[in-house]
């Protein structure tokens, strides 16, 4: 992959010569990044580094500075005037690093070359505890996903412990959590009219350590103390902390940790259309900096020709971050700034006419809201589509459809097509509010699939028992049997040969072993071999997460059975692939030992009728034998 040779002085510097060649002997505010620095709008460093610059600062970035050595990457730049930001990339490290049965990835999808080791374990802690070393009066503000999720007591799957806010451990002076560019600015804002970083005790979607008293309106988890000895604490504080987190206006949370309290500020209200319009806007120049000199960067590679048209999800499942981080409700950009970034994207060198993904979160979810938003205001649903879809939801399609119709009119367009997850049950709803909206709903679908569908199209039914479903708020197996074959119809429609590809998650709370061999029966049935599949991943600050963590649901307080322990991870993974011979076996003894004989016949039926007859056998020639021994 090549990249054109565009001017370093176009992107932040990254450098002292980088800052010289600007005129600048200072920056305002210095950004280390544990991701390699792309200059476009998906990399959350560079969307705070353009943020900044557009309301006047002087930004600099030290992508993935070296921690290991004498630790010049740090000193390189100097003093900033206002602050340090601190953020460990577009992934949470430990995700990034390690496989679900926490074994060490090889690569690295955000760094040059896909290399692996570029960054350390945790690097909101390393990082910030080198910045204040170095540095000990500079205020610190970590951000980004490792932070952001990690900002109360949280469960860390890979130390398989309790861990304490992250504010706690790395020693910054705040977090900034969320989708950053609003409180970002305003916080550059108040120190550059001199207030003191301990004074901004109110800054929305920020965490501080706070002296003050809680108002009475105001959430008082259990402490992190007290979490520790139980278990069933922790998961009473995370219903709180998500249902404030997904209110339109959230109440302040307040936990008490190692003998100071830390005060969670509640979350902005949903970015504004011209808000998100500005964001997007800015003078990207949508490629890797000149530094890495055209090597590939993976996560770059997957994005570079796609177009993110919103924020936020609504979906609400059990096992995702998407609200958690940034909103349940749905901010949507114009169709004026969707096209001219397509239009951006038809202009680069590499571009041949296709664009990869229109989508977002949740592909379909492009401006949706309610009919009535002062009930969508005073609502505290974790979604808006389970355990059914809200009545106020207005799910029309009409405003997507009206960009895809409109990019593909564009000139150099060839296709475009729809890379991000669609959520066929948000398409499929029926809307009885307003009769045509199902129909246009179905129409949408319909053009998906005949026009928008690179030969494979994703979508995640994620189980087929409903018991496990629910758990997960995802709607019933039979919704995903309905648009299999919808998809079937429109393929045979257009003479089409497109595949379905089902995601399916493996471990997931309140998923048993015979739930497993079920699903393998039922795919099977369905004539697919599964590819896309998962072992679920413990993350923080997810429904799914305390209930592996604690045992108990946090809304429900019952009891949930969750597989841990290796062996039962892979015992319910395997049925995945019952299509392996090499699995065969393990499996054929594995669903007797269940005393499921009847799916040994549906999934193997050679084997079924091989071992009856030989069990026939063997239970006559017992019968002989124990003849003669009389």
């Amino acid at each position: 992959m090549t990249f054109p040779l565009l001017d370093r002085k176009l992107f932040l510097p990254t450098s002292k010569e980088e800052m010289e060649r600007l005129g600048w002997d200072y920056a305002d505010i210095i950004i280390f990044s544990g991701d390699a620095y792309v200059d476009h709008p998906s990399f959350g460093a560079a969307v705070i580094g353009r943020v900044l610059q557009a309301a006047g600062y002087r930004v600099a970035i030290v992508p993935q500075p070296n921690w290991r050595d004498d630790l010049r990457d740090f000193r390189k730049l100097g003093k900033p005037r206002l602050f340090f930001g601190v953020s460990a990339g577009a992934m949470d490290s430990m995700v990034n690093h390690y496989t679900a049965n926490r074994r060490l990835r090889q690569d690295d999808a955000y760094t040059a070359g896909g290399r692996h080791g570029m960054r350390p374990d945790y690097p909101t802690i390393v990082y910030t505890k080198i910045i204040k070393s170095i540095y000990p009066d500079m205020p610190v503000i970590v951000g980004g996903i490792e932070a952001s999720l990690r900002r109360v007591a949280h469960y860390d799957y890979w130390q398989d412990k309790l861990l304490p806010s992250i504010l706690s451990d790395c020693g910054a002076d705040m977090i900034s959590y969320g989708m950053g560019e609003r409180t970002i600015v305003e916080l550059a804002r108040r120190l550059d009219n001199g207030d003191d970083i301990s004074q901004i005790q109110d800054l929305p979607q920020t965490v501080v350590f706070s002296e003050n008293k809680p108002d009475d309106d105001d959430i008082i988890l259990h402490s992190y103390e007290e979490c520790l000895k139980n278990k069933k604490w922790q998961s009473e504080n995370f219903r709180y902390v998500e249902v404030e987190s997904n209110k339109f206006h959230g109440r302040t949370i307040w936990q008490s940790t190692r003998g100071k309290m830390i005060k969670i500020n509640p979350m902005y209200p949903p970015m504004q259309q011209h808000e998100i319009d500005a964001s997007f806007d800015l003078p990207y120049t949508r490629v890797p900096h000149p530094r890495y000199k055209g090597k590939r960067i993976p996560a770059y590679e997957m994005i570079r020709h796609s177009i993110n048209m919103h924020r936020g999800c609504f979906g609400g499942c059990a096992f995702c971050t998407i609200s958690a981080h940034q909103g349940k409700f749905i901010a949507s950009r114009s169709k004026q700034s969707i096209l001219n970034e397509v239009k951006a994207v038809c202009a680069m060198s590499d571009f041949k006419g296709y664009i990869s993904d229109l989508g977002g979160p949740s592909a379909n979810m492009y401006g949706m809201r309610g009919y009535d938003t002062d009930i969508c205001e005073k609502c505290a649903r974790p979604s808006c589509l389970h355990p059914k879809p809200c009545p106020n939801l207005n799910n029309d399609h009409s405003p997507i459809l009206d960009i895809y119709r409109s990019v593909d009119s564009l000139p150099g367009i060839k296709k475009s097509f729809i890379g991000s997850g669609v959520r066929y049950d948000l398409a499929m709803a029926h809307n009885k509010k307003n009769g045509k909206i199902n129909q246009i709903n179905r129409n949408y679908i319909e053009e998906l699939i005949a026009n928008h569908v690179s030969g494979r199209l994703k979508v995640a039914p994620e189980h087929t028992s409903d018991n496990v479903l629910n758990c997960m708020r995802k709607p019933s197996f039979s919704l995903f049997r309905n648009f299999k074959k919808i998809f079937e119809e429109v393929n045979k429609k257009y003479g089409l040969r497109q595949q379905l590809i089902p995601y399916f998650i493996s471990s997931h709370p309140n998923c048993t072993e015979v739930d497993m061999a079920e699903l393998a029966v039922i795919t099977k049935d369905l004539d697919f071999q599964l590819e896309q599949v998962q072992d679920f991943t413990p993350t923080p600050m997810t429904v799914a997460t305390e209930i592996y963590y604690s045992g108990y649901h946090p809304y429900t307080g019952e009891r949930i059975f969750t597989a841990k322990s290796k062996d039962e991870k892979n015992a319910q993974r395997q049925f995945f692939f019952w299509y392996k011979p090499e699995n065969r076996q393990q499996l054929v003894s594995e669903l007797h030992r269940m005393n499921r004989p009847d799916l040994v016949k549906r999934l193997f039926p050679q084997n079924f009728y091989e071992r009856r007859n030989q069990s026939a056998y063997s239970n006559k020639s017992g019968k002989k034998s124990f003849r003669k021994n009389k």
